[in-house]
């Protein structure tokens, strides 16, 4: 018998952790690696955010706190979401956690029965469907297509509702695919949600600022009021303020949920890094004149990318609304050989050849629900994008 946890053989290791550090054991033997595959931008915390944590260490701020945040980190968040969302929460309705992973974690771990299922579009995080599956619920894959920018419709998710459904994940913009759902399309998924008052929206917000070409974010309790008592509105400083190591991220929903969520924080980590919670009060309550700017940059390069890569035989390169991904269909390629003889028969043995034979990682589609595709994060410098993409084209022009 094994002495391991039998939840632990439902899950896999993250793939897209998995292809970084085969990048980063290529580069260090020697090889001339360009990564694709990292879900962080290449731009530097702000200056005032560093300043603010070096004041908080100079002024000794570095204790335990209280175990999902301090005061003044969630004053700012109900400051941020009543600015930016229009949506009204009290402090006792929020949470802090390490990353915006483990809010979602803990919302999660503190909800789910044997039995329950989770509604999960595709393409999706890697992670979500593996956290269902630790928290002991079962994941429903509904699948976008292409046709439609890989965003699902109302009738899918009528179809996926089940009395045993307990929660849909909704993330928008999206990773992998950088679809954003304009309030259109999300009313017509909330009035699904508003006939079925057992689901409960776990709303993944964390691409809000990245977005592009007049999108305009929305987010499911904002379009539909009727959902505010059901719907855990999730976000983090990680994208929009270059914050992935600082580890904050944060929630509001029902002060019964939140209190749950507490519940199972105070029992794993306890509080997240008191200098990172001061140095995201500054985040939220500061000048937010960057974003834009830091926006404009992810067009330029969004733009370069899908043009470069649209331009290839046998690949379809859709143009995102937000986030800093690209996900191009390969299903005109699929069943072609590499020139070692090897058969194309999947995005994840493309993108290991692709690896091989040109030094660009990037993560196969499979790793997010849907095939045949691959994930380009194009948060990197134009140089290495154009260089990268000439490589991707080199390697996709030799496949006979």
């Amino acid at each position: 018998m094994s002495f391991l946890s039998a939840t632990l053989s439902r899950v896999k290791p993250s793939p897209t952790m998995a292809v970084s550090a085969k990048a980063r054991a290529m580069r260090a033997a020697g090889e001339d690696v360009l990564s694709l595959s990292a879900g962080e931008p290449d731009f530097d915390t702000p200056q005032n955010v560093k300043d603010a944590a070096k004041a908080a260490i100079d002024a000794g701020k570095t204790k335990y706190t209280d175990v999902d945040g301090i005061p003044e980190l969630k004053e700012a968040i109900c400051a941020k979401f009543k600015r930016e969302n229009r949506l009204e929460y009290e402090p006792s309705q929020v949470t802090v956690g390490t990353g915006g992973k483990q809010v979602l974690y803990n919302a999660l771990m503190a909800t789910i029965n044997p039995g329950d299922e989770v509604i999960i579009p595709a393409p999706y995080w890697v992670s979500y469907p593996d956290m269902v599956l630790l928290a002991g619920g079962t994941p429903v894959i509904v699948e976008g297509t292409l046709e439609n920018n890989f965003k699902i419709l109302p009738e899918q998710l009528e179809a996926a509702i089940t009395d045993k459904t307990k929660w849909l994940i909704f993330n928008s913009p999206s990773n992998p695919t950088g679809a954003g759902y304009h309030h259109a399309d999300l009313k017509g998924l909330t009035d699904v949600l508003m006939k079925h008052p057992h689901v409960w929206v776990m709303s993944d917000d964390m691409y809000e600022h990245i977005s592009y070409d007049g999108f305009q974010f929305c987010t499911p309790a904002e379009v539909e009021p009727g959902l505010y008592d059901r719907t855990l509105t999730c976000n983090g400083v990680s994208k929009a303020y270059a914050m992935t190591g600082w580890r904050i991220g944060y929630a509001a929903g029902p002060v019964e949920l939140i209190g749950a969520m507490r519940k199972v924080q105070s029992q794993s980590t306890s509080n997240p890094s008191s200098i990172s919670q001061w140095a995201s009060v500054e985040a939220l309550n500061g000048s937010q004149q960057f974003l834009a700017e830091r926006a404009e940059a992810f067009k330029r390069r969004r733009d370069l990318v899908v043009k470069a890569l649209d331009a290839i035989d046998g690949m379809v390169c859709p143009t995102p609304d937000g986030a800093f991904y690209v996900y191009p269909s390969i299903a005109g390629l699929i069943g072609k050989k590499a020139p070692d003889g090897t058969v194309i028969e999947n995005d994840e043995i493309f993108a290991t050849k692709m690896l091989e034979a040109t030094g660009v990682a990037v993560v196969f589609g499979a790793a997010f629900g849907l095939s045949p595709n691959f994930r380009v994060s194009y948060a990197t410098s134009d140089e290495v994008l154009l260089d990268a993409c000439a490589r991707i084209a080199k390697f996709c022009n030799s496949l006979s």
